[in-house]
């Protein structure tokens, strides 16, 4: 009997596991999918965000880790399932879950720091976005600090930048001042971001990039000088909050000056 009717004997318990992985599944993604723009949109800030992140990472774990173990469970025992449902849904966790993952991946193996610069001996300063900086509590001062606390002790940036990203350099351009400044507006208005101060009398450019999801905002300074029958151009990116970057501030001036030297 058992044979012809094997879900007559088969637990229910693989079932109610799987389910309760599908609702676990389905509130972590709708956690992670808010958590951006709760702070992109100043709903909550920018600690409740990540704290929202982080939850809705844990409930699909456990999401996945319960579906999984009951769809297993079940096909093996002959519990009815929702299978393509619950199929669809082990794949959504794994899919946000590897996504996730992804982040995180790009934090290991930088130093945590928040800003990076061409020149680190006298970096390029903040002009006109120093004083929105400054009438925002709580955020990374605009001055280009060069020790910041670790977990280990003290940790120099400039040093920590060198042994990291020892390409972030100077591009020089054999172009005059106002050929490359004008090089440079163009690279950063092709980026997308808000332009602040546009100086060409000063060789100065400054400008606000704003992250798709979390719509974290970090600022960059360009400053160019003639020099050596071209113009040099210096590129500084830093982040308003945070402690490290993961990447982020290198990735952007890697992105800027790759646009420059290309003539885009």
């Amino acid at each position: 009997m058992a044979e012809v009717f094997p879900s007559l004997n088969a637990p229910t318990w693989p079932g109610t596991l799987t389910r309760l992985g599908l609702w676990l599944i389905v509130a972590g993604a709708v956690l992670a999918a808010v958590s951006g723009p709760l702070n992109r949109f100043g709903v909550t800030g920018f600690a409740p965000a990540l704290l929202t992140l982080a939850v809705g990472t844990l409930l699909l774990v456990l999401g996945a880790l319960f579906a999984i173990v009951g769809f297993l469970v079940a096909n093996s025992k002959g519990t009815p399932i929702p299978k393509g449902m619950a199929a669809l849904a082990i794949l959504l966790a794994l899919v946000l879950l590897g996504y996730l993952l992804s982040w995180l991946r790009a934090g290991m193996g930088v130093p945590p720091i928040h800003e990076v610069s061409t020149d680190v001996d006298a970096p390029p300063p903040f002009v006109a976005i120093a004083p929105i900086r400054a009438a925002i509590p709580n955020l990374n001062p605009a001055e280009y600090v060069a020790e910041q606390a670790g977990r280990a002790g003290k940790i120099s940036v400039p040093e920590a930048q060198r042994k990291a990203y020892p390409d972030i350099q100077p591009l020089q351009l054999a172009l005059p001042p106002d050929q490359a400044f004008a090089r440079v507006e163009q690279a950063v208005k092709e980026l997308g971001w808000e332009i602040v101060a546009s100086v060409p009398a000063e060789g100065r450019l400054e400008a606000t990039d704003t992250t798709r999801f979390f719509g974290f905002k970090d600022d960059v300074v360009v400053r160019l000088r003639a020099e050596g029958g071209g113009t040099r151009v210096d590129v500084r990116s830093k982040s308003r909050v945070g402690v490290g970057d993961a990447g982020a501030n290198a990735a952007r001036v890697r992105k800027l000056l790759a646009l420059v030297a290309a003539g885009s």
